[in-house]
């Protein structure tokens, strides 16, 4: 298994925990990252909760719940919002042969706008198929520790999330 896939796994299991810890903690802020080990979360949850919790998404994974992997707020759908957005508006805006930045400006702001209209689908169909997998067959919670708040004022809790292959 690549490190990439080993990531991606992670990233689908993190998604489908704070998707259910979202459902259970109403006004929830957490953000979370995906690495090779495991994920961090951030935000006020409390350890036995996220470890049951990372457990019951992997559980629900493994069982064939393939939409738990895809998360509305990912940072794949704010880079894929950014790039198009950026990219439409760029060709729109350097592509005419009108010289005045002002009569350029309209079919910038067009062409931008149309692409962050289309960016959820596209931010979906790559955590679809890019960024996150529901392939998670023989992969188990191995830990889940908190750590301190840390140098952020107002201090922030975090956990780490290790993630392993199953034994046996």
């Amino acid at each position: 298994m690549t490190m990439l896939d080993r990531i991606r796994q992670h990233h689908g299991i993190e998604h489908a925990t704070v998707t259910l810890l979202s459902q259970r903690i109403k006004g929830a802020q957490l953000v979370a990252r995906s690495d090779f080990d495991g994920f961090t979360v951030f935000g006020e949850v409390g350890t036995a909760d996220l470890r049951a919790t990372a457990e019951e998404a992997l559980a629900r994974l493994q069982a064939g719940e393939r939409e738990l992997r895809i998360h509305p707020n990912c940072g794949t759908n704010l880079a894929a919002a950014g790039i198009l957005s950026g990219v439409a508006a760029f060709v729109a805006g350097s592509g005419q042969r009108r010289s005045l930045w002002w009569d350029r400006l309209p079919s910038a702001i067009l062409a931008a706008t149309l692409a962050l209209l289309a960016a959820p689908s596209v931010g979906r169909w790559l955590q679809e198929h890019v960024t996150t997998s529901s392939q998670v067959a023989g992969l188990r919670i191995a830990g889940v520790e908190r750590s301190p708040g840390g140098q952020l004022k107002p201090p922030v809790v975090t956990h780490r999330v290790t993630i392993t292959a199953a034994e046996g």
